[in-house]
Formats: C-alpha cells, structure tokens, sequence
C-alpha cells in the first residue's frame, strides 16, 4: 500500500500557491514541492490531489491511502460532489485519476499529523518566481 500525503497552501486568496506531496513505499519515501502559481487556497488543495496521484502512476498496480487535512476536498471525493461549481473540473480529473487504482481511499487527518506535506506546500509557495 502506498500512502500519499497531501497539502496544498497559498499566500492569499487568490495569491501564490503550492502543493505538498509526501508518498510513503514500505521504507521508501518521496517529498514534493510544486509550485502551482496563482490560486485559491482550495484550489491549491485540489491541485495537491491532482499532482499527487499522478506522482504515484508508477505505483497503480497498489492500493492508495491518501491522508488530506482539507475537508473541502476530502468531502468532494468521498460524496462525489462539489457545491461549488467552479471546481467541478477538478473532481472529474481526480476522478479519472483514482479510477487507475485497484483500491483508493481518501481520510481526514488534523493538521499537526500532516506537516510534512504542509512544510513542502510551503516551501513550493517561495519557489513560484
């Protein structure tokens, strides 16, 4: 099983963003930074979604435990909805995404059990140029 540890962070709203990705393998481990330029604060949380499953492509064959702190995000995968329509786009894409995977489970974590993932988030803010 693969765990993969999300965060997206933006310097305003909408302002500089990025994401985070930790993916755990047994004993190997992956760290992420990825600037995403001007976004939302949710938009940058999809947008981690995103970039992280597509990181662990090379791993579909195994059974993906994502572990996000953005309710936003966790209650469109789970419910297959978003109230606000200008996301939609990013439901269908992760959509697209998890349907590569034998199994994909998203959970809620609070935020001091992701600063790994928001440290990298961080991080990717300072990087956009």
């Amino acid at each position: 099983m693969i765990e993969l540890f999300i965060d997206g962070a933006s310097a305003g709203s909408p302002g500089r963003s990025g994401a985070g990705i930790f993916i755990k393998n047994g004993q190997q481990s992956q760290k992420h930074s990825i600037p995403l330029g001007e976004l939302t604060n949710n938009e940058a949380e999809f947008e981690a979604l995103i970039h992280g499953l597509t990181l662990c492509l090379p791993f579909k064959n195994n059974i993906i435990s994502c572990k996000s702190d953005s309710q936003a995000v966790i209650g469109a995968v789970e419910k297959q909805f978003i109230r606000n329509k200008q996301y939609a786009h990013y439901l269908k894409k992760i959509t697209d995404l998890t349907d590569q995977y034998p199994l994909f489970f998203i959970k809620w974590i609070p935020s001091k059990e992701n600063k790994v993932a928001d440290e990298l988030a961080r991080k990717a803010i300072h990087q956009n140029k």
